[in-house]
């Protein structure tokens, strides 16, 4: 027993040591150099600091992430030798830009130089991903060695606008659950949230002109299941369920995320997703007809879900609503949406019919553009710049409007070309609510967006000026998300793979690589107790054709390459004793109806078992890889 003991001591070692061999910074800096030697944490730490207030926050998180894990003391003292060092250049490296750093750890010291706070707290979620993933870790651990590899970096964005969407109408997140969510966007360097706060399914901001908005469209009926399949509100049913931030939460929200460099961008989507605002105020809609807050059921017909653009009171209201919120957000945007508007009630609605006919407008398509060019209007008058989904393209873009492009990429090509600024947002790359692996293992929900999807894909298109696209974001639309341990399900990895999308040179991007510094941030993202997906060693299943038109072979493939695939047409769970796939398409067995496969690395499972039926083999050869 005592040479077990031993050995796996000696185990240990050797598994710690590699994985200190392992440089694992997400995003990939610019540039990495790597020196002889490793830094070694002392138990006592001196912190030196430039004595200017933007690094606050740099020093707080530091000297948390160095004390609560560690045990070790860390004080924050100007002396001659300290331990870290975070600096401002006096004067300005050009490279580094507002958001760039050096980082150089040697046997003695850390140095972290940059031309702005910012830039230093980014430098800082470097320095501290050198260290053993136990490091973010709220426990503290004990026999581990605190080192860190000896580097130089120089590091700084490729684009100003590194965002993540969080939907917090169709479900709604706590204050503290928002604030958890922008800690874990700073680690890798995201600096916009950007907040989906109205929508049919709730209105989550309060307008303290409007009460009714909160009292009202914050509140729908319980419901608990599969999305889109639940009942409507029933008669004297009572709304329960739902919420929504005070404006003194949300300064809380946003001088939160500012210490972290994060800036809060506001939604307010219109003039389609607006039921909660239509049932607050039964007026704003063509119909007028009264409505409760959608629970999250499909209508059989299409939804009056869209503002009445021939009503003059409803640019009072979002007048009141958008003064409240310019005065509230420091964002210098403020999306209004402007996405799937069903344009027939306005085609049957005498006020907008009136408003065509005295605005000269040709159709409805041009009744939503003269809706946008409103809003951008009114936010200039507020100071703010307006931006919206690339449907805000439909019938003439407003004149200084920004374009998040959503539906692919096309729209965005198409308003860059018109000299307007882009945030390229595609949803089969950057929909984190979309499956990522094999959806029989997977939660319910729609369409296919794999990590390797979101690693690969490129925000600026060819032919076009890549100064016009500001930079891109990943979305988490929550009508499937009912939790926060779901959500970062699906937020992680692919945020991972994004924020290297988004931060790093594209040159520098490599899919080795990343898959290698992603198992060592598993490990990170176990010692917080953060949520992730694995599906990436999920099998693939992928159809092939054969001459019968009738018949289809598959092929077996993973995303993570190294691994060993085993499998069985007659429903016992595959391990290493099976049939091994060669890497040929295989074809089922004359009687068999389904294929069972797990994938394995080095003997040990690392997937989850997959079926698929032969029966479903043409519809999924039909539709695709983003289906599937």
């Amino acid at each position: 027993m005592k040479k077990i003991i031993f050995l796996a001591a000696i185990l240990s070692t050797i598994l710690n040591a590699f994985s200190q061999n392992v440089i694992s910074i997400i995003p990939e800096p610019v540039k990495l150099t790597r020196s002889e030697g490793k830094f070694v944490l002392p138990s006592n730490i001196s912190i030196s600091a430039d004595p200017d207030p933007g690094l606050k926050q740099a020093i707080a998180g530091l000297t948390a992430r160095l004390t609560i894990p560690t045990g070790c003391h860390v004080a924050l003292n100007n002396s001659h030798t300290p331990t870290i060092s975070l600096r401002l250049n006096k004067n300005a490296v050009a490279d580094l830009g507002s958001e760039g750093y050096q980082l150089h750890v040697t046997l003695k010291n850390v140095i972290i130089s940059a031309n702005t706070p910012a830039g230093v707290f980014y430098g800082v979620q470097s320095f501290l991903q050198l260290l053993p993933a136990e490091i973010t870790s709220d426990s503290i651990i004990k026999n581990i060695a605190w080192v860190a590899p000896c580097v130089s970096v120089t590091d700084y964005p490729r684009f100003s606008w590194r965002g993540l969407m969080l939907d917090v109408s169709r479900h709604f997140f706590t204050k503290e659950e928002v604030k958890k969510y922008i800690d874990q966007m700073a680690t890798y360097k995201y600096n916009v949230l950007h907040l989906h706060l109205s929508d049919d399914q709730g209105w989550r901001i309060e307008i303290k002109s409007l009460p009714q908005l909160t009292q009202v469209g914050a509140w729908r009926v319980k419901r608990t299941g599969l999305w889109s399949e639940f009942l409507p509100a029933l008669a004297f049913e009572k709304p329960t369920d739902g919420g929504f931030y005070t404006q003194d939460d949300m300064r809380d929200m946003i001088n939160y995320a500012k210490d972290r460099n994060i800036s809060i961008l506001p939604e307010i989507d219109v003039p389609a997703h607006s039921l909660a605002l239509i049932a607050s105020f039964p007026n704003l809609s063509c119909t007028q007809l009264p409505y409760s807050v959608n629970a999250g059921f499909r209508s059989p017909t299409r939804d009056d879900n869209a503002l009445c653009i021939g009503n003059d009171s409803s640019f009072v209201v979002l007048d009141k609503i958008f003064s409240e919120l310019a005065a509230l957000f420091p964002s210098e945007y403020i999306h209004v949406g402007g996405d799937e508007a069903y344009k027939g009630f306005w085609a049957d609605c005498p006020k907008c019919q009136k408003r065509m006919t005295d605005e000269k407008l040709k159709n409805v398509d041009e009744l939503q553009s003269y809706f946008i060019k409103r809003m951008e209007t009114m936010l200039k008058s507020k100071g703010k710049k307006l931006i919206g989904w690339d449907e805000i393209l439909e019938g003439g873009l407003a004149p200084e409007a920004t374009v998040m492009s959503w539906r692919g990429m096309k729209g965005g090509v198409e308003a860059a070309r018109m000299n307007h600024h882009v945030v390229m947002t595609p949803w089969d790359y950057c929909y984190l609510d979309l499956y990522q692996g094999e959806p029989g293992v997977e939660p319910p929900t729609y369409g296919m967006c794999r990590l390797m999807d979101s690693y690969n894909y490129d925000p600026v298109p060819d032919s076009v000026d890549e100064k016009l696209i500001l930079g891109g974001q990943g979305n988490l639309w929550t009508e499937r998300v009912s939790n926060f341990r779901h959500l970062e399900y699906m937020m992680w990895p692919r945020g991972l793979a994004l924020a290297e999308v988004y931060w790093s040179p594209k040159t520098s991007r490599n899919w080795k690589n990343f898959i290698e510094k992603m198992e060592d941030h598993f490990g990170r993202l176990d010692a917080a107790g953060i949520k992730y997906a694995r599906s990436a060693y999920n099998v693939i299943y992928t159809p092939v054709k054969t001459n019968d038109s009738r018949s289809y072979k598959l092929k077996l493939s993973t995303e993570i390459n190294g691994l060993d695939i085993f499998y069985t047409f007659d429903g016992t769970n595959p391990d290493p004793y099976y049939p091994k796939y060669n890497g040929e398409p295989i074809s089922f067995p004359v009687g068999a109806t389904q294929i069972t496969a797990n994938t394995f690395r080095n003997g040990k499972m690392v997937g989850k078992q997959v079926t698929i039926k032969k029966d479903d083999l043409p519809a999924r050869y039909n539709q695709g890889h983003h289906q599937y």
